[in-house]
């Protein structure tokens, strides 16, 4: 028995096969056919309405009429007079051209005269012909002209016909094929890559998330050597979802995922699914599912899942949403429904995994949950090395010296401090970018734009670098707050001053880790109250940050000893859909007390500190005043070493902050008048690592 007999095909059948239209057709096209109907009826109406005669003026026809060559006239609606000449007079010289059109005979009109009135034809005519002997008599008739009546229905109806098919073809090509036509409006928008559109990253263009690549790398080897796995009896997970915080390179993940499984690969987006018709949705999942299923093995990646993910139920509204959990039904039911969808594999990214439905992220749909977390020192290395590859640099840059300089930054940041690093230097009409590129493309990204034109008085600059001496001073003097690198009283983005941290990278925090954090954010408002017996408004960001971060120790850290051991953290992100807080007034009025007290108690610290150092403040402050920016090394000549830090630490930071020659190791600007975008996840604010620890 051959292949193809086991396959269930006749080889004898091969002629029959064609010969049944398995092979190219060719189409008829059916607007040459409509056309053409055009074509035919235009001219049955042009010949209905004159034939052949030759149109004519009243000055011929007086002459026609007066020498006796017209043998009848006959007026046809009211509207045309067909002229008809005698045959013995067509013999005449100025019958010539008549002759020549073939109008000899007397069975059609030789001449046709178009009137506006046909009483005053009747008048004109009896004139011409007074005294005549033989006169000629006008005949009325009435004729239908069917080509012209169906042309009156035909042409407005192909005109508005021809309009639909013309909005339709720009929805087409506007909307992205298929799924831009009205009558197409549920086919599936996911974008295929397979061998003629092939993606060029792989595994190597993708640094920093080893942990993640080897259970990402499995599922692509499953594919690539199935037999391997399934030998002892395992199978290939059905999914896999990349969860992690914004830029940490859950796309770029699945991006390499399609380079190197050489399998067809669709992508798309979770809000790609939802319209404002009504069961679109469920649609297009149902025909990206069937378009999967005839490619097989592949793979179907849904990024930012959590547009038609979340829990379902939990909506304010009854019915307010009803179409995106219709579409979630739908999605459930073909990743682990009746019908089973083997070497289909689902990866799906998001930021927001604790909203997902309990049944989306459940095993036999994403069997793997995969943390794509921030990168630590050697990861931010990695990734470095990989953004560095394209921009021409100065040898004397250090991958591990930006590295150090940036914890907290997510992938997605470090590629930016090479990009602007690179625009820095081009707008200077640099050959290559210097390491000062770098740091200032950090001061940019953390900061913002330095703006040393901004008008600032005296008085108010006083206050700025009073503040600023503050937090300095604060930082310094506590052992768990994080030691201060730079500070600069020039205004930077919406802040009129900012200082730089250099923050320890630590997965969990104590309540004396962060009190300290508190007594330094309200450093610079305890230094304007002793210096001048006032504050000011330059707190509004240090108070925003304090109070977010006592909320967190009372309500969700359980640091608080009258609130207790209780946590009304909610991790299924439920809460904002809910109309009632966690716990009675009761507890609400003991919370606000707690926070109040916990940030007063470390306002009172920071003043007793300053109160304390208050000259040192003052030198420090009039330093700051003349240089504008000072580094690690001023706070050391003024307030001596820190007597808890460790001496390779301390050594390390002093290199760092000579190296830096005047750029500041950037890693947690504070504003003082607005938040900056880095300032919650590298500052002083480790609310949200908490929450993630």
């Amino acid at each position: 028995m051959t292949d193809n007999d086991q396959k269930g095909i006749n080889p004898g059948n091969k002629q029959n096969n064609l010969s049944k239209g398995k092979g190219p057709k060719n189409k008829i096209n059916f607007y040459w056919i409509y056309g053409l109907l055009a074509v035919i009826f235009f001219a049955v109406y042009i010949m209905n309405m004159t034939g052949n005669a030759k149109k004519t003026d009243w000055r011929d026809l007086k002459e026609m009429l007066q020498s006796g060559d017209v043998e009848k006239i006959i007026l046809v609606n009211k509207e045309t007079a067909e002229i008809y000449i005698k045959q013995d007079q067509l013999s005449k010289d100025k019958y010539k051209d008549i002759r020549e059109r073939g109008l000899g005979s007397g069975d059609q009109p030789q001449y046709f005269y178009e009137i506006s009135s046909p009483e005053v034809f009747y008048k004109q005519v009896e004139q011409v012909q007074e005294g005549s002997e033989d006169q000629v008599y006008i005949d009325a008739e009435n004729r239908r002209n069917w080509g012209g009546e169906l042309l009156g229905w035909l042409i407005p109806i192909a005109v508005l016909v021809g309009v639909w098919l013309l909005i339709m073809r720009m929805m087409s090509r506007g909307g992205g094929g298929a799924g831009g036509q009205i009558f197409n409006i549920g086919k599936s928008k996911a974008q295929l890559f397979d061998k003629s559109t092939s993606v060029t990253i792989n595994f190597q263009d993708v640094a920093g998330l080893e942990e993640a690549k080897i259970e990402i790398k499995e599922i692509v080897d499953f594919l690539k050597n199935p037999g391997k796995y399934t030998k002892l009896g395992g199978k290939i997970p059905k999914g896999a979802l990349l969860v992690g915080p914004p830029g940490t390179g859950k796309t770029l993940l699945a991006k390499a995922v399609a380079g190197e499984a050489k399998v067809p690969f669709f992508s798309i987006s979770g809000s790609d699914f939802v319209e404002m018709f009504v069961g679109v949705g469920a649609s297009r999942v149902r025909d990206l599912f069937k378009q999967a299923k005839e490619k097989a093995p592949c793979i179907i990646f849904i990024d930012e899942i959590d547009a038609i993910g979340r829990t379902r139920g939990k909506n304010p509204m009854t019915g307010a949403n009803d179409e995106r959990e219709n579409t979630l039904n739908q999605l459930l039911t073909e990743m682990d429904g009746f019908s089973s969808n083997t070497g289909v594999i689902i990866l799906a990214a998001t930021n927001r995994a604790d909203i997902l439905d309990r049944a989306l992220v459940r095993a036999g749909r994403f069997d793997r949950q995969i943390h794509v977390e921030l990168p630590d020192l050697e990861e931010r290395k990695a990734i470095f090395k990989v953004h560095m590859r394209p921009i021409k640099m100065d040898d004397s840059i250090k991958v591990v010296f930006l590295a150090k300089q940036t914890p907290g930054f997510s992938g997605a940041d470090i590629a930016n401090v090479c990009n602007e690093s690179a625009l820095i230097a081009a707008r200077q009409d640099k050959e290559v970018v210097g390491r000062q590129d770098f740091m200032d493309a950090i001061d940019r990204i953390i900061g913002g734009l330095e703006k040393r034109n901004k008008i600032i008085s005296p008085k108010e600059k006083n206050v700025i670098a009073f503040h600023e001496a503050g937090h300095a001073s604060v930082s310094w003097l506590l052992e768990h707050a994080h030691p201060l690198v730079k500070v600069t009283i020039i205004p930077r983005g919406k802040a009129l001053g900012a200082a730089w941290y250099l923050p320890e990278e630590r997965q969990i925090t104590t309540f004396d880790q962060m009190f300290d954090e508190m007594t330094a954010a309200l450093g610079g408002r305890a230094s304007e109250k002793i210096i001048f017996g006032m504050v000011s408004t330059g707190a509004l960001n240090d108070l925003e940050k304090v109070t977010k971060q006592a909320y967190n120790m009372v309500v969700y850290f359980g640091l608080n000893d009258k609130i207790g051991n209780i946590s009304y953290y909610d991790s299924t992100g439920q809460q904002e859909y809910s109309f009632h807080k966690p716990f009675s007034e009761k507890t609400a009025e003991i919370i606000d007390k707690e926070i109040k007290e916990l940030v007063e108690k470390a306002y009172e610290r920071a003043v007793v500190l300053l109160k304390d150092n208050k000259d040192n403040l003052t030198q420090l402050a009039n330093r700051l005043l003349e240089k504008e920016v000072i580094f690690s090394e001023d706070l050391e000549e003024v307030f001596g070493k820190r007597p808890w830090v460790v001496e390779e630490i301390l050594s390390e930071e002093n290199d760092v902050a000579a190296e830096l020659n005047g750029a500041g190791e950037k890693v947690g600007v504070k504003e003082e008048e607005k938040e900056s975008p880095k300032e919650e996840k590298t500052s002083e604010n480790v609310d949200s690592e908490q929450k993630e620890a």
